[in-house]
């Protein structure tokens, strides 16, 4: 079936639900904002799949959310350009539903440059037995990193997202599978943890266009909702720490084996693993407000001796933003609009090591930094102007490729 015959269905019914959803809402939610979610208790970046704004009226079981994003490009490589490029990056949809005081439904469905890519990111049954004990099952979205779980356009300054989420991790990377997540909520400290076992990686990480060791690659077998590419689970774990007067700490694992070892019981090679680890950190200084949002990770890939050296073992990055608030007030009659200007430094090592011949450092690694301006017209709408400054070295270390862009996008709610 084609995904025209696929998509008209679902928007059609879509479409009655927003009727519906629309004709009885009694409540202006252009106050409904990101930073609302309860702050007593300290927000997590594990409670971002449920701090979005939804409309929801009356006894209507389900609530209804999303977010758009779009911008436009022009860059230039070495002197070289394509031009002008709009580009409708992503539009995302929310259904959520409590079945039962203690059980909860969410999904998120992303549509990709128009319909080339649908993806369901998210479908989960939330159980709560305790703070401490909560059971999902369902697609669950891999907890590797901060921005992995939160990720939405609208939180954010820059129109591109973070290369170490996008090509080092596998960005809004999610599987089927269970596990298990709770809180302590302390009043200086929130803590939480989450631990799941989802079905895993595929050697798409070594088998690729890019010719190289590209983890995200995996989520190109869409049988991973399906079945495990291996029979072996991949293991996602997180821990992390809010304190008040600091800000959150997240520590993360995820791993398991990638290959195909073995096949109606012949053993075809070794189990090789890739493991990731990554640490993340946010914050907001008390007398400035100004932003602060880091993450580091590191990969590591037991590639097969048969491989070249321009597949990496071992990889490396990360990402540093800071946000200064400008002005906070009243601006062309929006009530809580604000002016913003940010920095992100961002940086990715692919192959971590040295030439076995020569013991000369591998390259295959990129650098960028990226001011920006914005202007949000409130906490859940923001246009943004980004110029992108990146410089990118090939595996020999050959002068680097410099790429300038200039990029204007929107993104919000709704």
């Amino acid at each position: 079936m084609s995904n025209v015959n696929l998509i008209k269905p679902f928007l059609t019914l879509l479409l009655q639900l927003s009727i519906v959803q629309f004709s009885f809402a009694q409540s202006d939610t252009s106050n409904v904002i990101r930073s609302q979610a309860d702050t007593s208790k300290m927000p997590l970046n594990v409670d971002a799949i449920y701090s979005r704004p939804f409309l929801q009226n009356g006894k209507l079981p389900i609530a209804i959310g999303g977010y758009i994003e779009a911008n436009t490009q022009y860059a230039v490589t070495d002197g070289i350009t394509e031009g002008f490029s709009a580009q409708m990056r992503r539009m995302t949809l929310f259904f959520s539903s409590s079945i039962h005081r203690k059980v909860k439904f969410l999904t998120e469905i992303e549509f990709e440059e128009g319909t080339k890519e649908i993806n369901i990111e998210f479908a989960a049954l939330d159980f709560q037995f305790h703070p401490m004990l909560n059971f999902r099952g369902g697609i669950i979205m891999n907890p590797i990193g901060a921005f992995n779980q939160n990720h939405d356009g609208p939180r954010w300054e820059f129109v591109d997202r973070p290369i170490s989420a996008t090509q080092l991790l596998p960005a809004t990377f999610s599987n089927a599978g269970f596990g298990i997540f709770g809180k302590v909520y302390k009043p200086s400290l929130v803590w939480v943890y989450e631990l799941y076992f989802t079905n895993g990686l595929n050697d798409n990480i070594i088998g690729n266009a890019e010719n190289k060791t590209f983890l995200p690659a995996t989520k190109l077998d869409p049988n991973r909702f399906e079945e495990s590419f291996n029979g072996k689970p991949l293991t996602s774990a997180k821990t992390s720490c809010r304190f008040r007067k600091i800000g959150e700490l997240g520590l993360s694992y995820m791993g398991g084996i990638y290959n195909k070892f073995q096949e109606d019981g012949l053993v075809l090679d070794k189990k090789r693993r890739a493991d990731i680890l990554a640490i993340d950190f946010n914050t907001t200084l008390p007398k400035t407000n100004t932003a602060i949002t880091t993450e580091f990770a590191w990969t590591f890939v037991d590639v097969p001796s048969t491989y070249t050296q321009q597949y990496g073992k071992k990889q490396q990055g990360g990402f540093f933003d800071i946000v200064q608030p400008i002005l906070k007030k009243k601006m062309w009659n929006f009530e809580k609009a604000s002016l913003n200007a940010a920095v992100r430094a961002e940086y990715v090592d692919w192959n971590v090591g040295t030439f076995n011949e020569t013991g000369g450092k591998i390259a295959d690694e990129v650098f960028a930094i990226v001011p920006a301006i914005s202007f949000r017209t409130s906490a859940q709408t923001v246009l943004r102007l980004n110029y992108r400054y990146e410089w990118k070295k090939d595996i020999l270390g050959n002068p680097a490729a410099r790429t300038g862009a200039i990029q204007f996008g929107i993104s919000s709610y709704f």
